[in-house]
């Protein structure tokens, strides 16, 4: 009985997965994505041009239907979609993408602007006329050929190639752990570096250099700076700049207009516009009027038309740095060498390709020796038949057949097999006196060419100069000058923000539960002053007519800071809420803006003083809090807090060598005056050092600022937790240095002692507006209140149990015969 044999296996999955993915890996790198180092072709470009050679669909006969020549590839071939097929024929005929198109077009062949070509069924192609060196002598058996997929016809591993196809048109693939990006070069100076590298095989990449500018993309543009060029040459990575070839042009009204001629290599022309006229639309920068593709078949021309006394050079900069004007790219050439993938640089690109070259020429060296010697054969045996010709004619006259009379000739004359079969089948007409002639030519003319050939397989010099001699003679035919400028040093874009933005003047608005808005002059007049678009309980931090070239840094209890240009604050009507910082940076619930600073000059030699209510205090330069890339996003840290119930209690912007002084007081009553010169520069994301020793659960409520030649006018406003308002002298705290305890400035009672909720200081006669937590408002003439000692307590002015608990006391304006000196604190 015969033994049955198991067909189903258990084997785990992840050596299954691993095995199965490691042959589709090898698949799709070798036979899909990747190009061949030799001839710069993935297998579909390869089997496209093969196809149509073999269909006789060359540069010097009629087009054909695209459709014809995908049936082809796909039918025998490439057994894919014929929609690949065709996007590969289409991408080998696009001048935009091919510094040497294989493949001439009839018919829509895509655009720049992304446009996809017309279907197949519209457009005819044929074999470009540089193709031809591709495929030239495939005939002579130069390459490997295999079974195609069905195993009915061959097709080559690779092509001849009879130029450095992989740098002349660069490639572009994503495989399977691999990718390439390789980019078109010059095919002149890509022949001059192999044949340099041909005599001189211990070439250095700088010598190849000096033929090798570098990348010449099809559509131009300029590369800044070599630095990136040499290190892709040398190691296969490397990023340049490429910018596009812009001109500035005087037009009528005394107005300029940018002119960009070449764009960057592999950018989309209509999205590129699209964005640059986004910025217009969306005034990211003032001056641009108009965007205009004026693309014709003259070439390529975007026209971006200026305003009147538009900062030209400085708008082109900003385009450049924010749209593809200019862009990165980013060489990482790998291929396959060899069966196998690798990364690769300049030399050995060449020297695989002149290993090629110099193969296909000694099998077609070869191939056309045998034919040599096998015509030359025939030749010698036709000379020696006529010389006889009489013995010759009366041998076959007297054969039975064909064969015999080869038999009979081979054992009479000593002809070769080949010789008697030439002889039997020579036609009568040819043994005439001039093809005698004509042989001994033909046969003189045979024994130099093996003579020739024989010399070429024999000497490497001697083969080396055919290699030079065809490569120069393709040079000569297609070489055309470059089009990608290159310049000596990478050119860095410096932008004047300013000169981007008009300068105007608008209405600013700063909340302190974080609405930002600005509005029109002409909004801001037509509104009721009190109609400011506010949500019930939020109140104006920051309000002040300002330029739109100035600058916001606006502060948070959390030690935050945000930093907004007031040309970047969503314009809204005045009677509009406006944006929410939320919506860009991500607030704490309970994170509030406290202080607003208008900055003009963000390199101004200014600090900020910073506060906490649990006793640290650091001054930070305004140096150290410049905006950083992502502050539209992210808040910058001007302080860095002790624990979450740390909150910043005030901030100023003080003089790096200010003599003022500054007094803390804090909720137990105590009250510490020192110099602020006692307090040093500390990094943004320093804690700060101590400014008060402060008991357990007390914490500070506020500072008053002071300069020394107004310690004796200034009064302090106190509110406590039980409604009494107090007015004191500041002189009346003694000056002391930093971090000690300090002096009361309230009387401590046994029972019901009372603690400051707020302060505030002013001159004399003063109007003072009270906040409580019912949202009562209180207004306190100073006037009417009696200046006190540091140990009284004050007088009360409102009931906690009915109007709440006094939260904030504001200044408001003087009365007529009061002094105000707030304006000399800083």
């Amino acid at each position: 009985m015969a033994k049955t044999t198991e067909r189903i296996r258990e084997l785990p999955l992840e050596e299954v997965m691993g095995e199965r993915f490691g042959r589709y890996s090898k698949y799709i790198i070798q036979e899909r994505a990747l190009p061949d180092i030799r001839d710069g072709l993935k297998p579909v470009q390869r089997r496209i041009l093969y196809a149509m050679y073999k269909d006789n669909n060359t540069y010097d006969k009629p087009y054909k239907k695209a459709a014809k020549a995908v049936g082809n590839v796909m039918g025998n071939f490439h057994p894919h979609g014929d929609s690949s097929i065709y996007g590969a024929l289409v991408h080998l005929s696009q001048d935009w993408k091919m510094r040497e198109p294989l493949i001439e077009m009839h018919g829509n062949n895509g655009s720049m602007d992304g446009d996809g070509p017309a279907a197949m069924r519209y457009t005819e192609s044929r074999l470009s006329k540089i193709s031809n060196l591709l495929l030239q002598d495939i005939d002579k058996e130069t390459v490997q050929m295999i079974l195609n997929f069905d195993d009915t016809e061959y097709e080559p591993t690779v092509l001849p190639a009879h130029f450095p196809n992989l740098l002349v048109n660069g490639s572009t693939g994503i495989s399977a752990g691999y990718a390439t990006e390789i980019p078109p070069h010059n095919l002149a100076e890509v022949i001059d570096a192999a044949v340099y590298l041909l005599k001189h095989p211990d070439a250095t990449t700088d010598d190849l250099m000096e033929f090798v500018k570098g990348p010449d993309f099809p559509t131009g543009g300029i590369v800044l700076g070599t630095k990136g060029i040499k290190e892709a040459y040398e190691t296969g990575r490397g990023r340049i700049q490429v910018r596009s070839k812009t001109t500035i042009q005087d037009i009528k009204g005394h107005r300029q207009q940018i002119v960009v001629t070449e764009v960057p290599f592999g950018v989309n022309k209509a999205m590129m516009v699209k964005k640059i006229d986004e910025i217009r639309l969306n005034k990211e920068i003032d001056g641009i009027s108009e965007v205009r593709d004026e693309t014709d078949r003259h070439g390529l021309s975007i026209v971006i038309e200026l305003k009147k006394g538009a900062d030209s050079q400085n708008i082109l900069n900003y385009l450049f740095k924010n749209t593809d004007l200019q862009v990165s790219y980013n060489f990482n050439m790998v291929a396959i060498d060899r069966m196998t993938p690798v990364q690769v640089g300049l030399k050995r690109i060449l020297s695989s390709y002149l290993t090629h070259k110099k193969d296909v020429v000694t099998k077609r060296t070869e191939f056309d020796l045998k034919k040599a010697k096998q015509r030359l054969e025939i030749v010698e045996g036709l000379i020696h038949a006529l010389d006889i010709l009489d013995q010759v004619i009366k041998t076959i006259r007297s054969s039975k057949d064909k064969k015999d009379a080869k038999n009979n000739l081979i054992a009479k004359y000593e002809f070769t097999p080949n010789q008697a079969e030439a002889i039997v089948s020579l036609q009568l007409y040819r043994l005439t006196n001039t093809d005698v002639n004509q042989l001994k030519q033909e046969q003189t003319e045979l024994n130099k060419k093996i003579d020739k050939f024989n010399e070429i397989l024999s000497d490497n010099q001697v083969l080396e100069k055919v290699v030079v001699k065809e490569l120069n003679a393709v040079k000569k035919e297609f070489g055309s000058p470059r089009r990608t400028e290159i310049t000596a040093k990478a050119a860095k874009i410096e932008i004047n923000e300013k000169a981007l933005v008009a300068d105007e003047d608008v209405r600013v608005l700063v909340s302190k539960d974080g609405y930002l808005k600005r509005s029109s002059i002409r909004s801001f007049q037509s509104t009721d002053t009190s109609d400011n678009g506010l949500p019930d309980g939020d109140k104006v931090i920051f309000e002040k007519t300002m330029s739109t070239l100035d600058n916001l840094y606006i502060f948070t209890n959390k030690g935050n800071l945000i930093y907004r240009p007031v040309h970047e604050l969503i314009e809204t009507k005045w009677k509009e809420t406006g944006q929410h910082l939320s919506q860009e940076i991500g607030l704490d619930s309970d994170e509030e803006i406290i202080r607003v600073f208008e900055i003009n000059d963000l390199k101004a030699n200014l600090n900020f003083l910073i506060a906490t209510n649990d006793g640290y205090i650091k001054q930070v330069t305004l140096a150290d809090l410049q905006p950083t890339r992502t502050y539209k996003s992210r808040a910058i840290t001007a302080i860095k807090l002790k624990s979450k119930e740390s909150k910043v209690v005030r901030i100023d912007q003080v003089k790096p060598d200010s003599k003022q002084e500054i007094t803390l007081i804090t909720n137990q009553a105590y009250a510490v005056r020192f110099d602020i010169s006692e307090i040093p520069t500390s990094g943004s994301k320093a804690v700060g050092v101590k400014s008060v020793n402060l008991k357990d659960n007390d914490y500070i409520v506020n500072y008053v600022l002071a300069d020394p030649k107004y310690v004796d006018l200034i009064n302090i406003g106190i509110i406590t937790q039980r409604g009494a308002f107090k007015q004191l002298k500041l002189n009346l705290i003694n000056k002391v240095t930093r971090a000690k305890r300090g002096v009361l400035v309230l009387r401590e009672l046994k029972t019901k002692p009372h603690r400051i909720m707020a302060i505030n200081s002013y001159g004399e006669n003063h109007i003072l507006h009270l906040t409580t937590s019912s949202d009562r408002h209180i207004e306190l003439n100073t006037s009417e209140f009696p200046l006190g000692d540091r140990y009284s307590n004050g007088s009360f002015v409102l009931d906690p149990m009915t109007d709440g608990t006094p939260i904030s006391l504001t200044l408001g304006q003087p009365l007529a015969d009061g002094r105000d000196i707030t304006e000399d604190l800083f």
